[in-house]
């Protein structure tokens, strides 16, 4: 799994940022990391600095093998609340995903994991 970190002109995304960003995101995805080609992560500032409340916006888009990709927004006063909240939602995005891939119908598939 490849992660891509971008952030805009109002966030500051120098030295051991994305390193940490990287290492939170693939702990978090751990269990998806071999259905995950690329994750990427977008960070901006929607009020270009000045303090307007939940102005920090963190986007993160999962490319899965295979399957059409997914995104997630979180926004937030700080730009570690909007990253930890958008992670939340990916993994509950994907966990509502892949448990449908093996629940076909309402019961459980007679392929098992095969479909994932």
């Amino acid at each position: 799994m490849q992660i891509q970190v971008s952030t805009d002109n109002n966030i500051d995304g120098r030295g051991d940022f994305a390193g940490e960003i990287e290492g939170e995101l693939t702990a978090a995805l751990t269990r998806f990391s071999d259905q995950l080609t690329r994750v990427e992560v977008h960070l901006g500032d929607e009020s270009a600095g000045r303090s307007s409340g939940n102005d920090k916006r963190c986007m993160l888009e999962a490319r899965q093998a295979g399957r059409a990709p997914v995104a997630v927004t979180n926004y937030a006063a700080t730009v570690d609340e909007a990253f930890r909240g958008a992670t939340d939602k990916l993994v509950s995005l994907l966990d509502s995903e892949t448990g449908r891939l093996g629940d076909r119908k309402g019961g459980a598939s007679i392929r098992g994991d095969q479909l994932l």
